[in-house]
């Protein structure tokens, strides 16, 4: 056999800025992030200096508008970069994407003022974000959240808990939905919350079996305290942007499962390569290069679905059918990825001495995070087959 190993993933991008770009990223990533990964992550360290820099980087701002201080990047190109990030260090690449998520209703249902006051400081000013939809009794049933904002002139207090916050007791700001009115989805509204407000507080973090560096906590208002001026969009509007801030974030998602599957197969690849029975490197057999072959089809498939989902986004036309399939299907194809790198690694893949576990506990999740696949599932059959019927 020749001696083949892992090769940079060839992009299809729509302009040389974009291909700088994209090497920008692979650079910062050989310096920066790569490098300490395995070892922040066994330690449950959480990168914040690596945000800052993306952030001075221009990277925490790509899909937004240069008005504000954003990339002006079609999300084509935004997902790639999360791509990479997230085949170096999925706390880093998942990050971007909560911290992304975070700014949609700012930027999407804010006002001009709104935007000139909070949007460059959120989106190149070292800030980091977090998006609070989620409680401990609503998560895939979020329009029966309880947390609640009341009414007293010009401010609102918020009263509740909030849980499974990516970045929780660490960002700077939360986009917070609450509710305003009676019960179901037309009572929620969206605020922006600062992250050292008084009465906010948060739990200890959660103990996870993956993404041990980035902090997953419940958030609890005790009386927080929000002027009028920093509700997002109409009252009753909330649960409508939270549902438009999911579509995009669920790329985000799908593109972070790439990275992580493609790492995988990049480990398993390099593995049988070099490792030896039977007189011939393991890669030799046809049992363990159809698994190969699989793994690398899987990957290829959810490339090519994140990015036409994208490019849908990116002209403007509806994509939310097609954001559920990629998320579905990336996150899936990256579980039975990183689950067959194991395998290939046999013992050595049990152990922490490789990465390969660490990719497969790492995958799990994002077969959760902004709504689990079953949801995805329904989401899908309703764009085929209508509603159902009560």
């Amino acid at each position: 056999m020749t001696d083949h190993g892992p090769q940079p993933v060839e992009r299809q991008l729509p302009t040389e800025e974009a291909r700088d770009l994209l090497a920008l990223v692979r650079d910062l990533v050989q310096r920066e992030i790569g490098p300490t990964a395995a070892e922040e992550e066994e330690a449950g360290r959480f990168p914040r200096e690596v945000f800052r820099l993306l952030s001075a980087s221009g990277l925490l701002a790509l899909p937004y508008a240069e008005e504000f201080g954003g990339g002006g990047q079609p999300y084509e190109v935004y997902l790639q970069v999360l791509e990479e990030l997230a085949a170096a260090r999925l706390t880093v690449g998942l990050g971007v994407s909560v911290h992304t998520l975070a700014c949609h209703a700012l930027a999407g249902y804010g006002t001009k003022e709104q935007q000139a006051e909070h949007l460059p400081a959120m989106l190149g000013g070292g800030l980091l974000g977090a998006y609070c939809l989620s409680e401990p009794s609503s998560g895939s049933d979020a329009a029966s959240l309880r947390t609640r904002a009341t009414r007293d002139g010009d401010t609102w207090t918020i009263e509740g808990t909030k849980a499974w916050i990516t970045h929780g007791g660490i960002a700077d700001f939360y986009t917070v939905l609450a509710r305003t009115g009676g019960e179901g989805a037309h009572g929620i509204t969206a605020f922006l919350v600062p992250g050292d407000a008084p009465g906010l507080s948060a739990a200890a973090p959660e103990r996870k079996m993956g993404m041990k560096g980035s902090p997953t906590a419940q958030l609890h208002f005790d009386g927080v305290r929000v002027a009028d001026a920093r509700r997002i969009g109409e009252e009753g509007q909330g649960f409508a942007i939270a549902l438009s801030a999911l579509d995009s974030g669920r790329l985000g998602i799908a593109a972070c499962a790439i990275g992580v599957a493609q790492s995988a197969l990049d480990e398993a690849l390099a593995f049988t390569a070099g490792r030896q029975q039977f007189g011939r490197p393991i890669a030799d057999f046809q049992g363990l290069r159809f698994m190969l072959a699989d793994m690398a089809a899987q990957i290829e498939a959810g490339r090519a679905l994140y990015l036409a989902a994208a490019r849908l986004r990116d002209a403007g036309l509806p994509f939310s059918k097609q954001a559920a399939m990629a998320k579905l299907f990336c996150t899936d194809a990256a579980m039975r990825v990183t689950v067959d790198a194991v395998q290939l690694l046999g013992g050595y893949g049990y152990t922490a001495d490789f990465p390969a576990e660490r990719y497969m506990r790492e995958a799990k999740v994002l077969q959760i995070v902004e709504g689990t696949n079953q949801i995805q599932r329904m989401v899908i059959a309703r764009h085929l087959a209508g509603p159902e019927s009560r």
